[in-house]
């Protein structure tokens, strides 16, 4: 539809040096419309911004919210294998350690047998070696004896009997003693602890609970001088590598063909709103649940700094496949409700724009996907769309 642009009394003259200095609220000045077209003046079109009607390819992604926890992969529980009293605590929730490094040290009854059968290990082991070397001089004198006629071939057998005895005997007491010493060690000592013990014969009721990885502590369920026992299933100490943490989180059933392992995902922390972490999927549930309809995901997510804590609400999503659709700038598309369209410039009448109605789908990197309305090769206003779009209305 056009309007005259003319008034009752007297004829309004207007400089093209003015047309080009209107703004655009003032469009309304120089267009004739209604409410699906617009016409513009030639001098106005510098004033819009038109853009071809493109295809763009679209990463098709999914979104959801997990939580954050300790990678059980890379976390252990402490326990003790003695019973007894607890008599120093030498880490603290918080600590990182080392393997091997010292929690706590316990008084127990139970660690005197072993060192006391390694100290016997050792004394039989000495024996045995006083022994060989007797019964390794005894063979050498009865074999000369014998070789120079002024001793039998009995006493000279006899005496390689008792050689090969005590040979056999020294082995099993080097045996013994190697036993005695693996035994020590899975009790926790360590090596200068057993070469003190087999040098001095010193036997300590006193043993050191150690880190059995790097980590650091992330709960202690033990005080001073707190009865322990090695028959109980309740942790003392919990130590994790923090280097990674897990994304756990549950899925919608109906997206679970969207995800697969090993896929990367982005993740997102409330606590953490200006960082984004990549992560990796490590497992997908294979029931889902009866209530909620959904799936358990689990992800991998680096942690180098340690800024991501355990219980932290996060977001992520999935990037999969990509998707070619026809798209335009997120400026060109006017919304009412769930209503969207675009202002189409005209082939045959370049300054004639009509509005059109579109299905819209993704948004990503400044582009909106065109699902219906529109066909490639089209121009539509991207800057400016809302303007014209406004003085259609009034």
């Amino acid at each position: 539809m056009r309007f005259a642009l003319t008034r009752p009394a007297t004829v309004l003259v207007v400089s093209q040096f003015a047309l080009l200095l209107a703004p655009t609220h003032l469009l309304a000045q120089y267009v004739a419309k209604d409410r699906n077209s617009v016409r513009i003046v030639a001098d106005q079109t510098h004033q819009l911004e038109i853009v071809t009607v493109e295809q763009f390819s679209f990463v098709l992604q999914k979104s959801a919210i997990g939580q954050i926890a300790f990678n059980e992969d890379t976390s252990t529980i402490v326990l003790s294998p003695f019973s007894g009293r607890v008599t120093r605590l030498l880490a603290n929730v918080g600590d990182r350690v080392a393997r091997g490094a010292r929690l706590m040290e316990i008084d127990s009854p139970e660690v005197l047998p072993p060192q006391n059968d390694f100290v016997t290990a050792i004394s039989n082991l000495n024996k045995a070696r006083s022994q060989l070397r007797l019964a390794d001089t005894i063979e050498q004198r009865h074999r000369m004896l014998f070789e120079n006629k002024a001793g039998t071939l009995r006493e000279w057998q006899q005496a390689q009997a008792q050689l090969s005895a005590a040979q056999n005997d020294l082995r099993s007491a080097e045996t013994a003693v190697d036993a005695g010493r693996n035994r020590l060690r899975i009790m926790g000592r360590s090596e200068a602890e057993i070469t003190a013990l087999q040098e001095k014969g010193a036997i300590s009721r006193t043993i050191a609970i150690e880190a059995p990885i790097d980590g650091t502590v992330i709960a202690r369920k033990v005080g001073p001088g707190q009865q322990v026992r090695s028959d109980s299933n309740d942790a003392l100490f919990t130590v994790a590598d923090l280097s990674t943490m897990w994304l756990k989180a549950y899925l919608p059933e109906t997206d679970i063909a969207f995800v697969r392992i090993g896929q990367d995902i982005d993740v997102r922390v409330s606590a953490l709103p200006e960082r984004e972490f990549k992560a990796r999927i490590v497992a997908v549930g294979a029931a889902s649940d009866a209530q909620t309809r959904r799936v358990m995901l689990r992800s991998e997510v680096p942690n180098p700094d340690g800024m991501l804590k355990s219980e932290m609400f996060a977001t992520f999503r999935i990037r999969g496949a990509t998707q070619l659709s026809l798209a335009v700038p997120m400026d060109a598309v006017v919304r009412e409700g769930d209503v969207a369209a675009v202002w189409v410039q005209q082939d045959n009448d370049q300054l004639l724009f009509k509005r059109q109605l579109v299905t819209i789908g993704i948004e990503q990197e400044g582009r909106i996907q065109i699902r219906d309305g529109l066909s490639a090769g089209q121009r539509v206003v991207a800057r400016g769309a809302i303007f014209i779009d406004n003085e259609a209305r009034q």
